[in-house]
This record gives structure tokens, sequence and C-alpha cells, in this order.
């Protein structure tokens, strides 16, 4: 169903603005595998590889190139992994939501699925990352073929133009956005001309179309073949953006700009830069540069440099995006999440996020100084996550969809075998500089596992001394409180127990409100939940009512709004009447048993400084009480 409302909507959309769409699709969807021919055949020629430039060494690479961009790009995403659409919402943290509910009746399976989903979002922090800082390095270091004695100024140039990239992120990219499609669709069209006029200087660079010459370089070089996987995966570098972007587009426009403009200008451009080295083989150094004449040399350089800082803009924002869908899960600490559009929703801001990439990309380029050295750490972070992508899009063809297993198993285990080899051929990389988004990657894992299993212990040791509703009503008809004008809305995470907050407000304060609303959050595990679902209201007599909102992984979760659907005569929502008590728990390390101490100290920290529910929820600053509690853990 999600599926078909997904498609139904691309294909409105398609309808009325077909251009529109691709072009907008070409600037946002496809800048970081579109800047890939800037350093994926000078790694593979350049990069200690030992491949060499003749004849039968420059057609296997490029049938390794071509036969990759359509097994995993045009063939697993585009048939396949685009199809498993989470509500019309993709990405790794939809898809393990899609998974998850895929393996409901099976508990192992399920959590096998969580994790696998959590390890991919990881990674993908990792490559976002690495993205920019490769892509402007590798567009900077243009300028040392144009003017000599500059080499030592590539490092400063490109800091400056990310870090000026990271400052604008808070402003929204939404005018800049504008030009994005345009400068796209020139720059493939830039990509599919120079390839063009270098084809026509050796025309014979086509026979690498043939995938025969893949299967000898693996036959003559067996062990160079799956090794050299590390540095052909450079060409797919941004095919799990083609999922993540779904929402914004829907699955026609992406494929349609892939098989229209992406997918031939790719092949042109690697194509020309293969008859480049037939022809000269000391342009190995940096064939995508020197296949263009001296004279576009300057305004290629701009161009790359504009492509990859786009390039760049669209990890960044799928980072803000996963993000915000895994707090909605529950996977990160609630952060302040800043809307910069007041027209789509998607365009988002998050500082602590902005700045944590920032910090990453500006060690990375000191640390590495150039894009062959970067070349080194890239591939591991992109390869795990496609990896787990097909595991996640594998569980929900057979257990959601229940495609036939004779048909789906051979073709998935086609995926998982070419994944898998493109994984084993960069864990060496990890030795060689890869190990920094794998510890990056390691790190976000404990972070999110400990985030959602300490907040499990949290709701379980404070339900140990909560009191059930039903005794708690009983009590107030027997001893009744002193009840004053007005709501209160005490926010709390079991359904069927009095808050604490509510207990403490009643100690203390020795009042009740007229009306008392216990109120839960529930996240499904879908992007939205229509109007008519999010309100659900039971009474429970004596001025008690149980209210459970319901929102989905990418819903604004706008408590005071949502309220406004309830209809009941009984309750007033109105602000000057409406007051919120929220509770604020304080973590104590201890020998209970649940966690390790280091990760209930790191569980302490972590809660300490998440974001409250305050602005989470968007609530009124002048109508909130907080009362605090401690919890042993």
């Amino acid at each position: 169903m999600g599926q078909a409302s997904s498609q139904a909507a691309g294909a409105e959309h398609s309808a009325a603005k077909p251009i529109g769409m691709l072009v907008a699709a070409v600037g946002v969807v496809y800048g970081d595998i579109g800047t890939s021919p800037l350093y994926t055949l000078k790694e593979v020629f350049s990069g200690g590889y030992g491949v060499p430039v003749n004849h039968d060494g420059v057609l296997g690479i490029l049938a390794l190139i071509f036969w990759s961009l359509i097994w995993v790009v045009s063939i697993k995403y585009m048939m396949f992994v685009l199809r498993a659409d989470n509500q019309g919402e993709g990405g790794i943290m939809a898809l393990t939501a899609l998974a998850r509910r895929a393996a409901a009746g099976h508990a192992r399976l399920r959590t096998l699925l969580v994790v696998c989903g959590l390890i991919g979002a990881a990674l993908f922090y990792g490559d976002s990352m690495i993205t920019p800082a490769i892509s402007v390095l590798s567009a900077i270091e243009g300028l040392g073929l144009a003017f000599d004695g500059i080499d030592h100024w590539v490092v400063p140039i490109s800091l400056v133009v990310l870090v000026a990239l990271f400052l604008i992120q808070r402003h929204g990219t939404a005018r800049i956005g504008i030009l994005f499609g345009p400068i796209m669709v020139t720059w493939f069209l830039v990509l599919g001309a120079l390839g063009v006029h270098g084809i026509l200087q050796h025309p014979e660079v086509l026979q690498a179309m043939n995938p025969v010459w893949g299967v000898r370089f693996f036959i003559v070089r067996p062990g160079m073949g799956v090794a050299i996987l590390g540095a052909v995966v450079l060409a797919l570098t941004g095919a799990e953006a083609l999922y993540a972007d779904m929402g914004h587009f829907g699955r026609k426009p992406i494929a349609r700009a892939w098989f229209i403009l992406v997918l031939p200008a790719l092949v042109l451009n690697y194509f020309g830069q293969g008859a480049l080295l037939l022809g000269d083989p000391t342009a190995a150094r940096n064939p995508f540069y020197l296949l263009a004449p001296n004279w576009a040399l300057i305004p290629l350089v701009g161009l790359s440099t504009l492509a990859t800082v786009i390039a760049s803009q669209a990890v960044i924002s799928g980072a803000f995006s996963l993000t915000r869908q895994a707090i909605q899960l529950g996977y990160i600490p609630r952060m302040h999440i800043q809307h910069t559009s007041s027209a789509e929703q998607g365009q988002i801001y998050i500082g602590a996020v902005n700045w944590s990439l920032m910090v990453g990309v500006i060690l990375l380029v000191l640390g590495f100084e150039s894009s062959g050295a970067l070349a080194s750490a890239y591939g591991v972070a992109v390869t795990g996550t496609m990896l787990m992508t097909t595991i996640l899009v594998s569980a929900v063809i057979l257990l959601l969809w229940k495609w036939p297993p004779l048909l789906a198993v051979p073709v998935l285990l086609g995926f998982l075998l070419v994944d898998g080899l493109y994984f084993a051929a960069n864990v060496p990389k990890i030795i060689q500089g890869g190990a920094f988004p794998v510890i990056a990657g390691l790190a976000l894992f404990v972070l999110m596992t400990t985030w959602k299993r300490g907040k499990q212990l949290l709701v379980e040791r404070m339900d140990e001394g909560g009191l059930p509703l039903p005794i708690f009503i009983s009590s107030i008809r027997v001893q009744p409180p002193h009840r004053v004008q007005g709501t209160a809305v005490f926010l709390t995470a079991r359904p069927d127990a009095v808050p604490h907050a509510l207990l403490h407000n009643l100690l203390h304060n020795q009042v009740l409100h007229e009306q008392v609303v216990l109120l839960t959050v529930v996240y499904e595990d879908i992007p939205r939940v229509p109007p008519a679902r999010r309100f659900e209201v039971e009474a429970h007599g004596e001025g008690f009512f149980r209210v459970i909102l319901h929102f989905g992984f990418v819903d604004e979760p706008d408590v005071p709004e949502a309220l406004k659907l309830c209809h009941l005569d009984e309750l007033d929502f109105s602000p000057m009447r409406t007051t919120y008590f929220l509770s604020r728990e304080t973590v104590i390390a201890s020998k209970l048993e649940g966690m390790a101490r280091w990760r209930e100290a790191l569980f302490a920290f972590m809660l300490k400084n998440a974001n409250g529910n305050l602005r989470f929820f968007n609530l009124p600053l002048n109508r909130v009480i907080e009362l605090g509690t401690q919890v042993e853990m």
C-alpha cells in the first residue's frame, strides 16, 4: 500500500512537471556518484595496485566499472531497492523500520535486522565525512595542472570551501538548491562531451562493454582482481543516496534521470578517460582533467568545484534526515531540529550533526592532504552500508512481499555475492587509513545501541515503583484532593501507570487539575501517520483521560497542534488553560543487572545532554512545569 501510494505521488508529480522533476532529481540525488569520475580511474592506475596501463589493463578495468554500474545501480537499486519504500520514504533507517515490520513474528531475526540497520546507519555517517573531503580535494587538485607551484595551496583552498559549506547550512539551502539541478545537468553534459572527445581518438575502447574483458582480468590476475575492486567501488559511491533521497522525488524521476542522463554520461566519461590512457599511459596521474583541452581546464576546475560542493550538500542533508529518523525511532538522543524552509518539511538543520561532520571533514583533509591518500580510506563505509541494505531488502522481499523463493533467492544471492566481494576488497583499507570511518561507525553504533537499551531499562526501572492507574483513581475517590481549574497534561511513556511527575505534584502541591490528561507519544514504523489516526482518547472517570498520540518517523512531533484534533467536550486544550508537566530523570549507575557500568555512565551522560521534551514536542515555554527524579540503572 505504501509503495503504491508513493508511486502514485511520484507519477502525479512527474505528470505535472516531468522535466522539472528530472532536473531536480539530478541536482539532489546524483551529485555524489556524478563526481566519482574525478578520482576513480586516477586511484585505480596510480593508487599502488599495480594495474598495468596497457590495452588489457584499461579494458579490464572499464569492463568492471561498466558492469558494476549496470548490476549494482541499474539492476539492484533501480529495480529492487527503490521499490522497497516505506510509504514513499527511503534510506537505511526507513528500510530498517520496514524490515522490522516484515520480521514481526521472528524475534531473533528482527533483532539481527535491526543490528544490520544500525551498522549501516553508523557507517553512513562515516561516509558523510569522507565524501565532502575527497570530492572537494579532487576538484581543487585540478589547479595543480593549470598553475605550477600551486600544489601547496590545495589543502587550504579545500578547507575554505568546505568550512564555508558547513557554515551556510543553518541558513538553509532552498535558494541555492534552485541552481543545483541546472548545474548538475551541465556537469553531466560536460562529462559526456569529454568522454565522446576521448572515445573518438581511440574507438577500440568501446570493446570494454564486453564483460569478457572483466572476467579475463580476474583470470589473468586473480589476486589483483579482487583487490582492485577496492578502487573500482569508487565509481559506485553515492548509490545509497538514490535510495535515501527517494522521499523527495519518488522512484520514477530518479530512475528516468539515471537511464536518460546520468548513466550514459558516466559511461562515456569513464570510456573517454580509458581511451586517453590507451594513447598516453602517463595521463594516469589525473586522467579526468587531462582529458579536457588546455583552454577548458580552468572552467572545468570551477565546474568541478561546484559539482563537488553540491555532492557534499546532498550527503550532509542526508545525514540530517537520517538523524531525524533515528531520533524518532528511538536510537539517538533528541536534538534540536531547525526547519530551514516553511514550504519543504524535509529541509532541516541539526547543529550538533553539522558541527560534528565539519570537525571530521577538517581532520580528514588535514590528515590525508590529497584525494589519492583519502581514497585509501574510502570504500569501507560505502560497501558496508550497501551490504547492510542488501540484507535488509532481502528480508523485505522474502518475508513482507513474499516473492517466490525460486525466483528471488538467486538474484538476492547475486547481490550479496557482489556486495560481499566489494566489502572484502575494502577490508585491507582499514589498516591503510580506512580505520577512520570504521572507528567512527563503531563509536556511533555503540552510542545508538546504548541509548536504545538505556531507554528500555529506564522505563523498566520507573515501572518498578509505578502505581497502576485504576488503583490511583480509586484512592482519589476515597480521599479527593483539592481540584483547580484547567487541564494538566502529564507526558509518560507508560499508558497504564501513573506518571512520577503527577505523584510528585500531588505530594508537594496537594492539588489536582479538573482535567488530568496522561499523554503518551508513540512512534510508528511508518514515515507519516494520517491525521485521522493521530489521536486516541479514553476516559477513566474523576476527570482522568488517557491520550495516545501517534507520529511517523518523519512527522513533526508538535504536541499542542496534535491535541487540537481532540473534540471531546470535557477536554479543553486552549493555551491559557493547559499546563504541561514533564519528568526529568537523572540516572545513577549502580550494580543492578542491566548494562555494563561504563555503558550506564555513557547513557547517563547522553541523557543529561539530550534535548528535553519541551523543545522537541514544541511545548509552550511559559506553560511547562518540570519535576525531577533519580533512577538507579
